[in-house]
Protein backbone atom coordinates (compact mmCIF):
# COMPACT_ATOMS: atom_id res chain seq x y z
CA UNK A 1 0.00 0.00 0.00
CA UNK A 2 1.58 3.35 -1.01
CA UNK A 3 2.57 5.57 1.91
CA UNK A 4 0.37 8.41 0.64
CA UNK A 5 -2.70 6.24 1.18
CA UNK A 6 -2.05 6.82 4.89
CA UNK A 7 -1.50 10.55 4.42
CA UNK A 8 -4.70 11.85 2.90
CA UNK A 9 -4.58 15.63 3.49
CA UNK A 10 -6.98 17.16 5.94
CA UNK A 11 -8.68 19.16 3.19
CA UNK A 12 -9.45 15.97 1.25
CA UNK A 13 -10.85 14.30 4.36
CA UNK A 14 -13.06 17.30 5.15
CA UNK A 15 -14.43 17.13 1.60
CA UNK A 16 -15.78 13.63 2.24
CA UNK A 17 -19.49 13.35 2.99
CA UNK A 18 -19.08 11.10 6.01
CA UNK A 19 -20.17 11.59 9.59
CA UNK A 20 -16.65 11.51 11.02
CA UNK A 21 -15.53 14.67 9.25
CA UNK A 22 -18.94 16.37 8.96
CA UNK A 23 -20.51 16.21 12.41
CA UNK A 24 -18.40 18.85 14.13
CA UNK A 25 -17.21 22.33 13.19
CA UNK A 26 -14.64 23.00 10.48
CA UNK A 27 -11.99 23.82 13.09
CA UNK A 28 -12.56 20.61 15.07
CA UNK A 29 -10.34 17.58 14.49
CA UNK A 30 -12.41 14.37 14.70
CA UNK A 31 -11.08 11.33 16.54
CA UNK A 32 -14.37 9.75 17.50
CA UNK A 33 -16.39 7.28 15.37
CA UNK A 34 -14.60 4.02 14.49
CA UNK A 35 -13.67 4.84 10.92
CA UNK A 36 -10.19 5.10 9.39
CA UNK A 37 -8.80 8.01 7.39
CA UNK A 38 -7.20 5.76 4.77
CA UNK A 39 -7.83 5.11 1.08
CA UNK A 40 -9.74 1.88 0.56
CA UNK A 41 -7.97 -1.27 -0.62
CA UNK A 42 -7.62 -1.45 -4.40
CA UNK A 43 -9.44 -4.83 -4.75
CA UNK A 44 -12.45 -3.29 -2.99
CA UNK A 45 -12.33 -0.18 -5.14
CA UNK A 46 -12.19 -2.31 -8.29
CA UNK A 47 -15.15 -4.42 -7.15
CA UNK A 48 -17.24 -1.29 -6.62
CA UNK A 49 -16.14 0.23 -9.92
CA UNK A 50 -17.16 -2.90 -11.85
CA UNK A 51 -20.74 -2.50 -10.61
CA UNK A 52 -20.85 1.24 -11.20
CA UNK A 53 -19.29 1.12 -14.66
CA UNK A 54 -21.67 -1.64 -15.75
CA UNK A 55 -24.62 0.21 -14.15
CA UNK A 56 -25.46 -3.17 -12.68
CA UNK A 57 -28.09 -2.18 -10.13
CA UNK A 58 -30.63 -4.98 -10.52
CA UNK A 59 -31.47 -7.69 -8.01
CA UNK A 60 -28.05 -9.29 -7.57
CA UNK A 61 -27.03 -12.89 -8.12
CA UNK A 62 -23.56 -14.35 -7.78
CA UNK A 63 -22.57 -17.79 -9.11
CA UNK A 64 -26.21 -18.71 -9.77
CA UNK A 65 -27.39 -17.93 -6.25
CA UNK A 66 -28.55 -14.94 -4.21
CA UNK A 67 -25.68 -12.52 -3.70
CA UNK A 68 -25.67 -13.10 0.05
CA UNK A 69 -24.54 -16.67 -0.52
CA UNK A 70 -21.23 -15.33 -1.79
CA UNK A 71 -20.77 -13.60 1.56
CA UNK A 72 -21.38 -16.80 3.55
CA UNK A 73 -18.86 -18.75 1.47
CA UNK A 74 -16.32 -15.95 1.71
CA UNK A 75 -16.82 -15.70 5.47
CA UNK A 76 -16.24 -19.43 5.93
CA UNK A 77 -13.06 -19.30 3.85
CA UNK A 78 -11.81 -16.26 5.74
CA UNK A 79 -12.38 -17.81 9.16
CA UNK A 80 -10.52 -20.99 8.20
CA UNK A 81 -7.59 -19.14 6.64
CA UNK A 82 -7.28 -16.43 9.28
CA UNK A 83 -8.20 -18.22 12.50
CA UNK A 84 -8.23 -21.94 11.73
CA UNK A 85 -11.96 -21.99 12.49
CA UNK A 86 -14.11 -24.38 10.46
CA UNK A 87 -17.45 -22.73 9.66
CA UNK A 88 -20.48 -24.27 7.96
CA UNK A 89 -21.83 -21.68 5.48
CA UNK A 90 -25.34 -23.02 6.15
CA UNK A 91 -25.08 -21.54 9.66
CA UNK A 92 -24.23 -18.05 8.41
CA UNK A 93 -26.87 -15.38 7.89
CA UNK A 94 -25.79 -12.35 5.83
CA UNK A 95 -27.42 -9.04 6.68
CA UNK A 96 -27.05 -5.37 5.99
CA UNK A 97 -26.33 -3.88 9.39
CA UNK A 98 -24.28 -5.11 12.33
CA UNK A 99 -26.30 -3.15 14.87
CA UNK A 100 -29.40 -4.86 13.47
CA UNK A 101 -27.52 -8.08 14.10
CA UNK A 102 -27.05 -6.96 17.70
CA UNK A 103 -30.72 -6.29 18.34
CA UNK A 104 -32.12 -9.40 16.69
CA UNK A 105 -30.45 -12.06 18.91
CA UNK A 106 -31.46 -10.17 22.05
CA UNK A 107 -35.06 -10.22 20.84
CA UNK A 108 -34.81 -13.86 19.75
CA UNK A 109 -33.28 -15.35 22.87
CA UNK A 110 -34.73 -13.31 25.73
CA UNK A 111 -37.91 -11.66 26.95
CA UNK A 112 -38.59 -8.24 28.49
CA UNK A 113 -37.26 -8.24 32.04
CA UNK A 114 -34.61 -10.89 31.35
CA UNK A 115 -31.01 -10.16 32.30
CA UNK A 116 -28.22 -9.47 29.82
CA UNK A 117 -24.61 -9.55 31.01
CA UNK A 118 -22.59 -6.80 29.34
CA UNK A 119 -18.95 -5.82 29.68
CA UNK A 120 -18.72 -2.23 30.91
CA UNK A 121 -17.55 0.14 29.51
CA UNK A 122 -19.20 -1.03 26.31
CA UNK A 123 -20.02 -0.23 22.70
CA UNK A 124 -23.05 2.08 23.14
CA UNK A 125 -25.55 0.19 20.91
CA UNK A 126 -25.35 -2.80 23.27
CA UNK A 127 -26.57 -0.65 26.15
CA UNK A 128 -29.20 0.83 23.86
CA UNK A 129 -30.61 -2.54 22.83
CA UNK A 130 -30.92 -3.65 26.45
CA UNK A 131 -32.73 -0.48 27.42
CA UNK A 132 -35.00 -0.13 24.39
CA UNK A 133 -36.13 -3.77 24.47
CA UNK A 134 -36.87 -3.72 28.19
CA UNK A 135 -34.13 -6.13 29.23
CA UNK A 136 -32.13 -5.81 32.45
CA UNK A 137 -28.50 -4.75 32.23
CA UNK A 138 -26.13 -6.82 34.38
CA UNK A 139 -22.74 -5.10 34.18
CA UNK A 140 -19.48 -7.01 34.10
CA UNK A 141 -16.81 -4.45 34.89
CA UNK A 142 -13.65 -4.14 32.83
CA UNK A 143 -11.25 -3.25 35.65
CA UNK A 144 -7.80 -1.69 35.30
CA UNK A 145 -5.33 -4.08 36.95
CA UNK A 146 -2.39 -1.73 36.44
CA UNK A 147 -1.31 -3.03 33.05
CA UNK A 148 -4.55 -3.74 31.20
CA UNK A 149 -8.32 -4.01 31.61
CA UNK A 150 -9.68 -7.37 32.78
CA UNK A 151 -13.04 -8.79 33.75
CA UNK A 152 -13.86 -11.59 36.18
CA UNK A 153 -17.14 -13.47 35.96
CA UNK A 154 -16.76 -14.36 39.65
CA UNK A 155 -18.03 -10.84 40.32
CA UNK A 156 -21.39 -11.93 38.94
CA UNK A 157 -21.92 -14.57 41.63
CA UNK A 158 -25.26 -13.89 43.28
CA UNK A 159 -26.19 -11.35 40.60
CA UNK A 160 -27.21 -13.59 37.72
CA UNK A 161 -30.25 -15.82 38.09
CA UNK A 162 -32.51 -18.05 36.04
CA UNK A 163 -33.73 -15.04 34.06
CA UNK A 164 -30.24 -14.03 32.97
CA UNK A 165 -30.46 -15.24 29.39
CA UNK A 166 -27.66 -13.58 27.44
CA UNK A 167 -23.94 -12.90 27.82
CA UNK A 168 -22.57 -10.20 25.51
CA UNK A 169 -18.88 -10.53 24.66
CA UNK A 170 -16.97 -7.92 22.70
CA UNK A 171 -13.58 -9.23 21.57
CA UNK A 172 -11.41 -7.35 20.73
CA UNK A 173 -13.07 -5.20 23.35
CA UNK A 174 -14.43 -1.79 22.50
CA UNK A 175 -13.42 0.66 23.98
CA UNK A 176 -10.51 -0.78 26.01
CA UNK A 177 -8.75 -2.52 23.11
CA UNK A 178 -8.29 -5.79 25.02
CA UNK A 179 -7.76 -9.00 23.05
CA UNK A 180 -8.83 -11.75 25.43
CA UNK A 181 -6.55 -14.71 25.98
CA UNK A 182 -7.65 -18.30 25.52
CA UNK A 183 -7.81 -18.75 29.30
CA UNK A 184 -10.02 -15.68 29.69
CA UNK A 185 -12.32 -16.84 26.92
CA UNK A 186 -12.55 -20.33 28.37
CA UNK A 187 -13.56 -18.87 31.73
CA UNK A 188 -16.30 -16.78 30.14
CA UNK A 189 -17.45 -19.74 28.06
CA UNK A 190 -17.68 -21.96 31.13
CA UNK A 191 -19.66 -19.29 32.96
CA UNK A 192 -22.16 -19.03 30.07
CA UNK A 193 -22.50 -22.82 29.87
CA UNK A 194 -22.94 -23.24 33.61
CA UNK A 195 -25.66 -20.57 33.66
CA UNK A 196 -27.35 -21.71 30.44
CA UNK A 197 -26.85 -18.41 28.64
CA UNK A 198 -26.71 -17.56 24.95
CA UNK A 199 -23.55 -15.66 24.03
CA UNK A 200 -23.58 -12.81 21.53
CA UNK A 201 -19.94 -12.46 20.51
CA UNK A 202 -19.12 -9.21 18.72
CA UNK A 203 -15.86 -9.90 16.87
CA UNK A 204 -15.93 -7.07 14.35
CA UNK A 205 -12.38 -5.93 15.21
CA UNK A 206 -10.94 -9.47 14.98
CA UNK A 207 -8.63 -8.61 12.08
CA UNK A 208 -7.05 -5.66 13.89
CA UNK A 209 -4.78 -7.31 16.46
CA UNK A 210 -1.20 -6.29 17.25
CA UNK A 211 1.91 -8.50 17.58
CA UNK A 212 2.02 -10.53 20.76
CA UNK A 213 -1.73 -11.09 20.76
CA UNK A 214 -4.07 -13.46 18.93
CA UNK A 215 -7.77 -13.30 18.21
CA UNK A 216 -9.58 -16.53 19.07
CA UNK A 217 -13.21 -16.83 17.92
CA UNK A 218 -15.23 -17.82 20.96
CA UNK A 219 -17.19 -20.45 19.02
CA UNK A 220 -13.93 -22.12 17.98
CA UNK A 221 -13.27 -23.23 21.56
CA UNK A 222 -15.45 -26.31 21.20
CA UNK A 223 -18.91 -27.61 20.33
CA UNK A 224 -20.39 -26.99 23.79
CA UNK A 225 -19.83 -23.22 23.70
CA UNK A 226 -20.37 -23.02 19.93
CA UNK A 227 -23.88 -24.45 20.34
CA UNK A 228 -24.90 -21.38 22.32
CA UNK A 229 -22.85 -18.67 20.55
CA UNK A 230 -23.99 -16.16 17.92
CA UNK A 231 -20.95 -14.50 16.37
CA UNK A 232 -21.47 -11.13 14.73
CA UNK A 233 -18.83 -9.66 12.46
CA UNK A 234 -18.13 -7.74 9.28
CA UNK A 235 -15.18 -6.42 7.27
CA UNK A 236 -16.49 -2.88 7.65
CA UNK A 237 -14.13 -1.86 10.48
CA UNK A 238 -10.95 -3.63 9.44
CA UNK A 239 -11.31 -2.69 5.76
CA UNK A 240 -12.83 0.76 6.33
CA UNK A 241 -16.09 0.29 4.42
CA UNK A 242 -18.80 0.97 7.06
CA UNK A 243 -21.07 2.76 4.60
CA UNK A 244 -21.35 -0.32 2.37
CA UNK A 245 -23.48 -2.18 4.93
CA UNK A 246 -22.69 -5.86 4.87
CA UNK A 247 -22.34 -8.13 7.92
CA UNK A 248 -22.95 -11.68 9.07
CA UNK A 249 -24.45 -13.61 11.96
CA UNK A 250 -22.91 -17.01 12.56
CA UNK A 251 -24.82 -19.57 14.61
CA UNK A 252 -22.76 -22.20 16.36
CA UNK A 253 -25.33 -24.94 15.72
CA UNK A 254 -28.32 -25.65 13.50
CA UNK A 255 -30.58 -25.77 16.57
CA UNK A 256 -29.48 -22.27 17.58
CA UNK A 257 -30.06 -20.98 14.06
CA UNK A 258 -33.52 -22.54 13.95
CA UNK A 259 -34.44 -21.07 17.35
CA UNK A 260 -33.42 -17.66 16.03
CA UNK A 261 -35.38 -17.95 12.79
CA UNK A 262 -38.47 -19.12 14.66
CA UNK A 263 -38.52 -15.74 16.42
CA UNK A 264 -36.92 -13.49 13.79
CA UNK A 265 -37.91 -14.48 10.24
CA UNK A 266 -35.05 -14.20 7.77
CA UNK A 267 -37.08 -11.78 5.64
CA UNK A 268 -37.12 -9.38 8.57
CA UNK A 269 -33.31 -9.25 8.53
CA UNK A 270 -33.12 -8.18 4.89
CA UNK A 271 -30.21 -8.72 2.51
CA UNK A 272 -26.97 -6.82 1.99
CA UNK A 273 -26.85 -4.75 -1.18
CA UNK A 274 -24.86 -5.72 -4.27
CA UNK A 275 -22.04 -3.25 -3.69
CA UNK A 276 -21.66 -4.31 -0.07
CA UNK A 277 -21.56 -7.97 -1.10
CA UNK A 278 -18.86 -7.54 -3.73
CA UNK A 279 -16.82 -5.23 -1.50
CA UNK A 280 -17.00 -7.76 1.35
CA UNK A 281 -15.92 -10.66 -0.85
CA UNK A 282 -13.06 -8.58 -2.26
CA UNK A 283 -11.94 -7.57 1.23
CA UNK A 284 -11.90 -11.07 2.65
CA UNK A 285 -10.45 -12.76 -0.42
CA UNK A 286 -7.95 -10.20 -1.73
CA UNK A 287 -7.52 -7.46 0.86
CA UNK A 288 -4.95 -9.00 3.20
CA UNK A 289 -1.87 -7.18 1.80
CA UNK A 290 -3.68 -3.88 2.35
CA UNK A 291 -4.70 -4.93 5.85
CA UNK A 292 -1.14 -5.94 6.70
CA UNK A 293 0.08 -2.48 5.71
CA UNK A 294 -2.72 -0.81 7.65
CA UNK A 295 -1.96 -2.82 10.77
CA UNK A 296 1.72 -1.86 10.57
CA UNK A 297 0.77 1.81 10.27
CA UNK A 298 -1.69 1.53 13.16
CA UNK A 299 0.97 -0.08 15.33
CA UNK A 300 3.26 2.89 14.72
CA UNK A 301 0.40 5.29 15.42
CA UNK A 302 -0.55 3.45 18.61
CA UNK A 303 3.01 3.53 19.89
CA UNK A 304 3.39 7.22 19.04
CA UNK A 305 0.14 8.02 20.84
CA UNK A 306 1.03 6.08 23.97
CA UNK A 307 4.62 7.32 23.97
CA UNK A 308 3.69 10.97 23.72
CA UNK A 309 1.03 10.69 26.40
CA UNK A 310 3.49 9.04 28.76
CA UNK A 311 6.12 11.70 28.08
CA UNK A 312 3.98 14.83 27.85
CA UNK A 313 0.67 14.07 29.58
CA UNK A 314 1.52 11.41 32.17
CA UNK A 315 -1.62 12.29 34.13
CA UNK A 316 -3.67 10.59 31.40
CA UNK A 317 -3.80 6.85 32.00
CA UNK A 318 -3.77 4.80 28.80
CA UNK A 319 -2.84 1.17 28.26
CA UNK A 320 -1.64 0.39 24.75
CA UNK A 321 -4.58 -1.34 23.04
CA UNK A 322 -3.91 -4.95 22.07
CA UNK A 323 -6.31 -4.67 19.14
CA UNK A 324 -8.58 -2.13 17.37
CA UNK A 325 -7.52 1.42 16.49
CA UNK A 326 -9.16 2.84 19.60
CA UNK A 327 -7.47 3.96 22.82
CA UNK A 328 -9.32 4.37 26.12
CA UNK A 329 -8.00 7.45 27.97
CA UNK A 330 -8.60 8.00 31.68
CA UNK A 331 -8.31 11.73 32.30
CA UNK A 332 -9.43 11.66 35.95
CA UNK A 333 -6.13 12.95 37.34
CA UNK A 334 -6.38 16.10 35.23
CA UNK A 335 -9.20 17.27 37.49
CA UNK A 336 -11.47 18.77 34.85
CA UNK A 337 -14.53 20.58 36.18
CA UNK A 338 -16.43 19.37 33.12
CA UNK A 339 -16.49 16.14 31.16
CA UNK A 340 -13.28 15.14 29.42
CA UNK A 341 -15.12 15.24 26.10
CA UNK A 342 -16.29 18.82 26.69
CA UNK A 343 -12.85 19.95 27.81
CA UNK A 344 -11.08 18.69 24.72
CA UNK A 345 -13.87 19.80 22.41
CA UNK A 346 -14.02 23.31 23.83
CA UNK A 347 -10.36 23.91 24.68
CA UNK A 348 -8.51 21.82 22.09
CA UNK A 349 -11.09 21.67 19.30
CA UNK A 350 -10.94 17.88 19.24
CA UNK A 351 -13.95 15.59 19.05
CA UNK A 352 -13.28 12.30 20.82
CA UNK A 353 -15.96 9.76 21.69
CA UNK A 354 -17.36 10.78 25.06
CA UNK A 355 -16.59 8.29 27.81
CA UNK A 356 -20.04 8.57 29.34
CA UNK A 357 -21.59 7.05 26.20
CA UNK A 358 -19.72 3.82 27.03
CA UNK A 359 -20.53 3.96 30.74
CA UNK A 360 -22.41 6.77 32.56
CA UNK A 361 -19.68 6.70 35.24
CA UNK A 362 -16.91 7.42 32.71
CA UNK A 363 -17.39 11.13 32.06
CA UNK A 364 -13.67 11.67 32.73
CA UNK A 365 -12.74 9.24 29.97
CA UNK A 366 -12.58 9.62 26.19
CA UNK A 367 -12.07 7.12 23.40
CA UNK A 368 -9.36 8.19 20.94
CA UNK A 369 -9.54 6.91 17.33
CA UNK A 370 -5.92 6.99 16.14
CA UNK A 371 -6.55 5.56 12.65
CA UNK A 372 -5.34 8.62 10.80
CA UNK A 373 -2.19 10.02 9.21
CA UNK A 374 0.85 10.73 11.35
CA UNK A 375 0.61 14.49 10.69
CA UNK A 376 -3.00 14.58 11.84
CA UNK A 377 -2.20 12.35 14.82
CA UNK A 378 0.60 14.71 15.85
CA UNK A 379 -1.73 17.67 15.43
CA UNK A 380 -4.28 15.99 17.71
CA UNK A 381 -1.63 15.30 20.33
CA UNK A 382 -0.19 18.82 20.06
CA UNK A 383 -3.65 20.27 20.66
CA UNK A 384 -4.19 18.01 23.65
CA UNK A 385 -0.90 18.99 25.26
CA UNK A 386 -1.42 22.69 24.64
CA UNK A 387 -4.95 22.68 26.03
CA UNK A 388 -3.99 20.81 29.19
CA UNK A 389 -0.98 23.03 29.86
CA UNK A 390 -3.10 26.14 29.51
CA UNK A 391 -5.89 24.90 31.77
Amino acid sequence: MPANDFDLPEAALRALRNSKWSKYGPDVLPAWVAEMDFAVAEPIQQAVQRIVEARDYGYPMRNGDKAGAAVTVSFAARMKERFGWEVDPALVLPLADLVQGTYAPVLAFSEPGDGVVLQVPNYPPFRDVIQTTGRKLIPLAMRDDGSRHVCDTAELAGVVDGRTRIFVLCNPQNPTGRVFTRAELQAMARFAIDHDMIVISDEIHADLVYPGHQHIPLASLGPEIAARTVTITSPTKSFNIPGLRCAVLHFGSARLRDRFLARIPARLMGDPNAIGVDATVAAWSAGQPWLDAVTAHLLRARDRLVGRLQAELPEIRCHAPEGTFLAWLDCTKLGFNTSAFDFFHDKARIAFSAGETFDPACHQFVRFNFATSMPILDKLLDRMVTAVRRS
